[in-house]
């Protein structure tokens, strides 16, 4: 099989691994190397469904020894299997920079063999880009579950990002999809990236020529609707996993159903994009906005609302925290209000030492008064009033606000892909040709 069989197989393999984001890096480029990994350096571009598409994300292999329900690459499926080698892929990602097709590479792979085997086909591809070709532009990896600590931490030595998927949401979930793996296996180097990083820390510290260990962080992912786990099942694990692991992010992919089995959805079960979009709006209030998973969801209301974001819902339902007074309100009640964002509540503060705020003051600081002006007032003053104390009329005129003409018509996802359509340019593509 050649390369560019291997580059079709391997990269629409990869498409289902969203946690690939680039952020957190700043090393500049240094003469007489490639590559700079600066926040300029690093373009990013998105997909329809929020897959990144600025780094060539690619496995390196499918033929995967696990027998994992849900994958598509488990060894029962039939399916094309491919494996590249450590120096082919290594040259290929070069190839790629220095035609300005990407600004870095995402590297994963299924489980060729054992862990360890796997860990060290990984190893030999990044240790190519940063020794040999002097790569100094930005490298996510994924840690293989069960490999030896050794190799974990050799890759994060060459890596920017590290990343170990913790898949499932629960482990019965993942006992009943996934029995090759344990939850031991997969803590255990999310454990051990944690504590490197730290440690790292603090040598860079005392000497600044220590190697840097994963700075860029470590994320996680996990699979949504695949199995009967609630929202708020999801959300407590995520801030669990944010408290004890220092994860930079975690990732939610909608499960795509493309393997019939009993243990999960039908095949022609439509993927949960609307709810992989909430547990991103609830995330950002995780990590940004001072909130908890339990205060966002509760033993009441264990599922998200689909009408309505995650904020506004919690705006909704408690009603004793409103309306506030934007000109005295301390930045973590600002924070709570709907249509005010990190952004806009600091620029509140910045503008009320000089002046006393008005609605349309407000408007130009960037606050969505369409929504705000229900639960805010500037000097005493509401904008809107709802002669009703029922929340159901709120929540009504708020979701017919907030959805676009014609309701919500979420898109299938697609994958955007990096190279020529045919095989035939994509040959022309590699050897200078186009």
């Amino acid at each position: 099989m050649d390369t560019m069989e291997k580059l079709r197989i391997l990269t629409d393999a990869a498409k289902y691994d969203v946690a690939c984001t680039s952020s957190g890096v700043d090393r500049g480029g240094v003469r007489g190397q490639l590559g700079s990994a600066v926040a300029a350096g690093i373009c990013h571009s998105f997909a329809s469904d929020g897959r990144c598409i600025s780094l060539l994300k690619v496995l390196m292999s499918n033929a995967c020894a696990y027998d994992c329900t849900y994958c598509l690459n488990r060894c029962t499926n039939e399916t094309e299997r491919a494996t590249f080698l450590p120096r082919e892929l290594a040259d290929l990602t070069i190839q790629f920079y220095r035609r300005n097709y990407i600004e870095g590479l995402f590297l994963s792979s299924a489980v060729v063999g054992n862990p360890d085997y796997t860990c060290e086909l990984m190893l030999s591809v990044l240790r190519i880009l940063r020794e040999e070709y002097r790569f100094g532009g930005y490298i996510h990896v994924k840690g293989i579950p069960g490999a030896d600590e050794r190799l974990i931490q050799r890759l994060g030595f060459y890596a920017d990002r590290m990343s170990v998927n913790i898949e499932l949401p629960s482990n019965v979930s993942l006992q009943r999809l996934a029995p090759q793996k344990t939850k031991e296996s997969i803590l255990t180097p999310m454990t051990q990236i944690r504590d490197g990083i730290r440690e790292n820390s603090t040598d860079l510290v005392k000497y600044r020529s220590a190697p840097r260990f994963v700075p860029g962080g470590q994320s996680t992912q996990m699979i949504i609707g695949a199995t009967p786990e609630s929202d708020r099942r999801i959300l407590q694990l995520t801030e669990g996993l944010y408290k004890k692991y220092a994860l930079k992010r975690v990732f939610y992919s909608a499960y795509i159903p493309l393997v019939q089995d009993r243990n999960l959805p039908a095949l022609d079960t439509a993927p949960p994009l609307l709810r992989e979009h909430r547990l991103y709006q609830a995330d950002w209030l995780l990590r940004f906005y001072g909130f908890t998973a339990s205060e966002i969801l509760d033993d009441d209301h264990p599922d998200f609302n689909p009408l309505l974001d995650p904020k506004c819902n919690w705006a909704v339902n408690h009603p004793e925290e409103f309306p506030v007074e934007v000109n005295r309100a301390p930045y973590e009640k600002l924070l709570r209000v709907p249509g005010i964002g990190v952004t806009s509540a600091r620029r509140i503060l910045r503008a009320r030492r000089e002046t006393k705020l008005d609605f349309d003051g407000l408007k130009k600081l960037g606050v969505v008064l369409k929504r705000a002006g229900y639960f805010i007032t500037c000097q005493g003053k509401m904008q809107c009033r709802i002669q009703t104390d029922d929340p159901l009329v709120l929540m009504g005129i708020l979701r017919d606000r907030g959805l676009p003409q014609g309701g919500f018509q979420p898109e299938m996802p697609e994958q955007l892909s990096l190279f020529a359509p045919t095989r035939e340019d994509g040959v022309k593509c590699l050897t200078g040709q186009l």
